[in-house]
């Protein structure tokens, strides 16, 4: 069996997920061929081999138009939803231009033509794939975590219609799927959680703890984190009296934003910007910690927090998408209401005079990763269930490159 994973760029540090699952499959017998769109911006420490579609190289170029071209019959109705479809012009004209990169894409794969494709993300990188797959005459899948659901959700309709399945990583997620898209078959959407490593996420024997009262968050300096929430949340409890102390681990364009406010509230001596922190020194930050806050927007169901959980930390997180499956307010952690500052304090507050009240929700805490996002337990599930509904046909799709190849003479020549 011979299965394409397709990322918007990889090997991401904050997404470590995806390399397991190829690891994974690949304990199946399975072959796994790794492609991105384009090189990451903070990468893993440990790189494993990909092909990358960006920078462009013109001979790849000449075959994908004329592939473009001979086969465009069977992507006709893909044009026909970008012209019509309601989005704006520019992200239609994106796509026009994503469709020319899935034939790319495509010339790539032909050499040694996958039986199916899976894309990681429902952005970009998945119109590509989902246009390689049509032209190459195979199937594909994609998996959907939060903000490709909910806020940039570029023609999703059309990527939910043509997929093969598509996991998702909460039963929000699935929920959300269905009622707004109707027409989809529920059977297709499957609920893939992710989860950790609870041999590496483990309480340490020995906790160092900072003076006064340390708060941990880490997470990708963004927008949609909404860090700017936290550190509003610094100041009010510095100007309380609290004694505050605040790590934020990640790096992003919102970190000179971040910076300008911390200076404006005064935070300087309270709140320190760590930049990535490896995931090997993460455990010695959450340990440290007297609280993990994440303040997002629009999540799936964070990993940082499952990290925390299992290492036994008192986390704070806003009750929204499918976070609410990981953190059971008042059992395994605490939610607020998103978007409240009173309601954010009140749950800080209760963190700060816990004590060893809090120890109980601790073991809680690790106790529900456990059970339900341990990596090794859900790693084997989803392989499963990635091969039950993954029917390859791989002679297929050889034939179906070799009759594009015997149809159009550039091709056979590049």
């Amino acid at each position: 069996m011979n299965i394409a994973y397709l990322c918007n760029s990889f090997p991401e540090s904050s997404e470590s997920y995806v390399g397991e699952e190829m690891e994974e499959l690949r304990s199946y017998a399975v072959e796994v061929a790794t492609y991105s769109v384009r090189r990451p911006s903070t990468p893993a420490r440990s790189s494993p081999i990909a092909v990358y579609l960006l920078p462009l190289h013109f001979f790849q170029c000449l075959a994908a138009t004329c592939l473009l071209l001979r086969r465009f019959p069977r992507i006709r109705d893909l044009f026909v939803q970008v012209l019509h479809g309601p989005e704006p012009m520019s992200r239609r004209i994106r796509a026009f231009a994503h469709t020319w990169l899935g034939a790319y894409y495509a010339t790539i794969l032909k050499d040694d033509p996958p039986g199916h494709v899976h894309i990681h993300h429902g952005y970009f990188a998945s119109w590509v794939g989902m246009v390689a797959a049509r032209l190459l005459g195979i199937s594909f899948s994609i998996t959907l975590h939060g903000s490709d659901l909910l806020v940039r959700a570029d023609y999703l309709d059309v990527k939910l219609q043509a997929c093969k399945f598509c996991f998702t990583v909460a039963e929000f997620n699935r929920r959300y799927i269905l009622e707004h898209y109707p027409s989809v078959t529920p059977d297709k959407i499957v609920v893939q959680h992710l989860g950790v490593d609870p041999s590496f996420w483990k309480p340490l024997e020995t906790r160092v703890h900072d003076s006064g009262f340390y708060i941990v968050s880490v997470g990708r300096l963004h927008a949609v984190k909404n860090h700017s929430f936290l550190l509003l949340a610094c100041h009010t409890l510095k100007s309380a009296g609290v004694d505050v102390r605040c790590t934020i681990a990640g790096d992003g364009p919102e970190r000179a934003a971040l910076e300008r406010l911390i200076a404006m509230l005064q935070l300087q001596e309270e709140v320190t910007l760590a930049g990535h922190i490896p995931r090997a020194d993460l455990p010695n930050l959450y340990a440290r910690s007297d609280v993990v806050v994440l303040t997002s927007h629009s999540e799936g169901i964070p990993v940082t927090l499952m990290e925390a959980m299992a290492m036994e930390c008192v986390v704070i997180a806003p009750a929204i998408t499918g976070i609410p499956e990981l953190v059971l307010h008042g059992k395994t952690g605490f939610l607020y209401q998103p978007g409240s500052m009173e309601d954010l304090l009140i749950q800080l507050r209760t963190v700060l005079h816990g004590g060893r009240l809090l120890n109980k929700m601790k073991r809680a805490a690790r106790e529900h990763v456990l059970r339900n996002f341990n990596s090794h337990t859900n790693l084997s599930r989803l392989a499963k269930t990635f091969l039950s509904r993954v029917e390859t046909e791989p002679q297929a799709a050889s034939a179906a490159v070799q009759e594009q190849a015997h149809e159009n003479p550039v091709l056979q020549q590049i």
